[in-house]
């Protein structure tokens, strides 16, 4: 999701010193859209639950409100005050979802008219305001295409009556194939998209319980994408499409009825359920690479049995899909790649509590953990590392209060520019001859941006100074020096074998000084400091690059 330019490492304390060594404060939820759904459990476990998503949560939309038998509203039974008020507290908007649970009378019922739409609109809005709550999630399921005019103008009368700073969004079917009838065909992408803050595709379900439906993934990568892809499609808005992720697989028995006759057909698990079955019978789990889904196989002896739920398992084989780790990351990258507003998921307490230590990193793009979303860099140093600019030290660490090396430096840029793998036609610096970065330095130097400290050495590992990462950004874009310049730093003197470069680059507003009128030349350079100079000179980087 980003671009960003090279080299401007050490000075990094300039503009940013006064505040980089101070904590920053935290700012909550940072990063892409997230909200998940709140339907099982108590609602005295609701705290809890959202506790265990570790921040990641924009939005919470438990089951407050239900569709009655004449297509009126009821309230349901689940609804809490002090959880409103707690997560508003917290920072988090409270939207309930609306729903019908697939009861395709009630939801004729509340639409067919226009004074049945009209009633449960205003209803929902008067609730909203009673509870104190931040808008509607509407998820009416199982109605057929007859009625999407009808569902449609619902979402605009809630739009309506529904102060605009409150939410209005709306739980959609996945249709990646373009299905115009039965309850796929129901929902209006692009009429719906009118009023509602964003449409939450339930990009599950490709797999279901039924004996038409084939044993197979939940929801596969391919189908995952084509639902975004047919939402963008059908002319939604990019920041109005939110895809939403399964937090539950399916149960099969291949072989026919279990022992007390239950045929499990499809029938939806949860993860946490899952992994144990695995466990408890030492499944054999297989990830399969084309659809980004996994299988878990498993048989249960005689003598034992197990429980998925309320379903005893007796004796028998057994086969699950679902998502695991794996296929969760893959999912996470979706928003990202299309530009989308973020993830939803169904649901809360499905999820095993290993899904939020990657979910938010994942989402956005952001793999290291030692850099937390709310880190002042943090946004620099995903983009230069997208980039593929700089690297992290280790897999999973980029170090951002490390020291940054002159090696460092000259490494990362020539990445920026665009001449990683080239050769050199000669190699000067003798004290880089074992060096892992010995190529990288003599292209640096013969392309003009790094000296060394004499003809024959470079120096590779002593850490890189403010002044001599000026020079460094100076020599690749030759910035000029404005006329009648008065110098800002009582510690660079006109005579300073760098001071053309320091003034150039504080004149380009990519460096500064500290607040007692210094710039400190010596200082060293971290590799957080890099990646953010990196990140403000991001147009002359590509622009360099491209000449």
């Amino acid at each position: 999701m980003k671009n960003i330019k090279l080299l401007v490492v050490c000075m990094t304390i300039a503009f940013m010193l006064s505040i980089i060594h101070q904590s920053t404060p935290v700012r909550s939820q940072k990063g892409l859209f997230n909200m998940s759904y709140l339907f099982f459990g108590n609602p005295n476990t609701y705290i809890s639950q959202v506790d265990q998503t570790q921040g990641s949560l924009h939005v919470i939309s438990p089951n407050y409100f239900d569709i009655g038998d004449e297509g009126n509203l009821e309230v349901t039974w689940r609804v809490r005050q002090d959880f409103i008020d707690e997560m508003h507290r917290r920072g988090k908007k409270v939207v309930p979802f609306l729903a019908n649970h697939w009861d395709k009378t009630k939801g004729i019922k509340a639409l067919e008219t226009a004074a049945s739409r009209d009633k449960l609109a205003k209803e929902v809005a008067t609730q909203i305001e009673n509870y104190n709550l931040d808008g509607v999630n509407v998820d009416i399921e199982g109605v057929n295409e007859k009625y999407r005019d009808a569902h449609t103008d619902f979402i605009r009368l809630l739009r309506e009556y529904v102060p605009n700073h409150k939410e209005v969004s709306v739980a959609v079917a996945a249709n990646p194939n373009g299905w115009k009838t039965g309850w796929h065909g129901f929902y209006d992408y692009p009429g719906l998209a009118k009023y509602a803050d964003y449409l939450m595709i339930m990009a599950y379900d490709e797999s279901w319980e039924g004996r038409d439906s084939p044993i197979g993934p939940v929801s596969t990568l391919n189908f995952f994408e084509r639902s975004v892809q047919y939402a963008i499609n059908q002319g939604v808005p990019k920041d109005r499409i939110v895809v939403g992720l399964p937090f539950y697989g399916r149960i099969w028995t291949p072989g026919g009825p279990t022992a007390e006759g239950t045929e499990l057909i499809g029938r939806g698990l949860s993860s946490t359920t899952i992994e144990k079955l695995i466990n408890d019978f030492n499944a054999d789990v297989q990830y399969d690479e084309q659809k980004h889904s996994t299988s878990a196989e498993f048989t249960i002896p005689n003598g034992q049995t197990a429980y998925a739920g309320s379903t005893k398992l007796t004796p028998g084989d057994y086969i699950i899909w679902y998502d695991d780790e794996r296929a969760i990351k893959q999912k996470l990258l979706v928003p990202n790649k299309y530009g989308i507003k973020g993830t939803g998921s169904w649901a809360l307490y499905h999820e095993t509590p290993e899904t939020w230590n990657y979910y938010t990193a994942w989402l956005n793009r952001f793999f290291f953990t030692d850099v937390s979303l709310n880190y002042w860099a943090a946004d620099s140093i995903r983009r230069v590392s997208d980039k593929g600019w700089m690297k992290g030290t280790k897999e999973t660490t980029f170090s951002p209060s490390k020291t940054l090396t002159r090696a460092e430096g000259a490494t990362i840029i020539v990445r920026a520019l665009g001449h990683e793998g080239e050769v050199p036609t000669n190699y000067q610096f003798e004290d880089t001859r074992n060096h892992w970065a010995r190529q990288e330095i003599e292209l640096a130097r013969e392309n003009g941006y790094i000296q060394g400290k004499s003809n024959t050495t470079f120096d590779p590992n002593a850490s890189l100074t403010r002044q001599e990462l000026a020079k460094i950004l100076h020599n690749i874009f030759n910035f000029p020096v404005a006329a009648n310049t008065t110098n800002p730093f009582q510690d660079v003197s006109p005579s300073r074998w760098s001071y053309n470069s320091i003034i150039a680059l504080h004149q380009r507003g990519v460096i500064g000084g500290y607040n007692d009128g210094t710039f400190r030349p010596n200082m060293v350079s971290s590799r957080a400091h890099m990646a953010t100079f990196m990140d403000r000179l991001l147009e002359d980087f590509e622009q360099k690059r491209n000449e």
